[in-house]
């Protein structure tokens, strides 16, 4: 039984269909990556995975169970975090109480509970060195650069160990030495059974990471592409084809 399944996924704004059709699979410890031009669907598929956008039909499942994600807070309750392409940080709180949003551990002494901001920072710092960041925990992310907020997304994402990952352009403001964690992280994630589904303009990283590639094109699959095996230069050639309807 795949971890994760989708079946005819459709999400329509008024008389547009955003997604119109969109099944697929994946297991644990498996990535898949999503491409297709600007328009295509990739956002808005994650987003009704992770309990962004209600779908407007087709199917969900988890372990075979139909789920229906009210908001991104139940989906993180079934174990689905997403780090979002526009981050959803909030740029007055800091680093530490970023990555806890929602979240946040408490202490309790004696009848009372309070937050417990030094185990956060703590946590927050470590997580941050391991996607190779000593940004301290305290600083505010409003004073941060966009690479540095991805990072801070990313952490938090990570900080509580999710059965699925969804990564929707996870590296446009990062440096290569940023981008070269980050892709490690998702190796050593599959390695501990996390299902990944990346999406990224960088054909580069998915040909890199993924065992599969799911290409989507006016809301629908156009077709699927397993890269091992295939050269760079042909699996390009074959996205370029599925991607456009027009033959390399």
């Amino acid at each position: 039984m795949a971890l994760l399944e989708v079946r005819n996924l459709a999400k329509r704004f008024g008389r547009v269909d955003a997604v119109s059709d969109v099944s697929f699979t994946l297991d644990a410890g498996e990535a898949i990556g999503l491409i297709g031009d600007n328009g295509a669907g990739k956002s808005t598929l994650v987003k009704m995975l992770s309990g962004v956008h209600r779908p407007s039909g087709g199917s969900i499942l988890l372990e075979g169970r139909d789920v229906r994600f009210a908001s991104p807070l139940a989906a993180r309750a079934s174990g689905v975090e997403i780090i979002h392409q526009d981050l959803a940080l909030a740029p007055d709180l800091d680093v530490a109480a970023n990555i806890f949003l929602g979240r946040e551990p408490r202490r309790r002494f004696g009848p009372f509970r309070f937050l417990d901001r030094k185990g956060m920072a703590k946590k927050a710092a470590e997580v941050m060195v391991a996607l190779g960041s000593h940004v301290p925990p305290d600083r505010l992310v409003g004073e941060m650069s966009g690479g540095e907020r991805q990072l801070v997304a990313a952490a938090r994402a990570l900080e509580f160990q999710p059965r699925v990952l969804l990564l929707d352009e996870p590296t446009a403001a990062l440096s290569t030495d940023k981008i070269r964690v980050l892709m490690g992280l998702v190796e050593e994630l599959k390695s501990r059974g996390v299902a990944i589904v990346l999406i990224s303009h960088r054909f580069t990283d998915v040909l890199h990471v993924c065992d599969r590639v799911v290409v989507l094109r006016r809301g629908e699959v156009a077709g699927e592409l397993v890269p091992k095996g295939e050269t760079s230069e042909r699996m390009m050639a074959k996205m370029h084809q599925m991607m456009t309807g027009v033959s390399a």
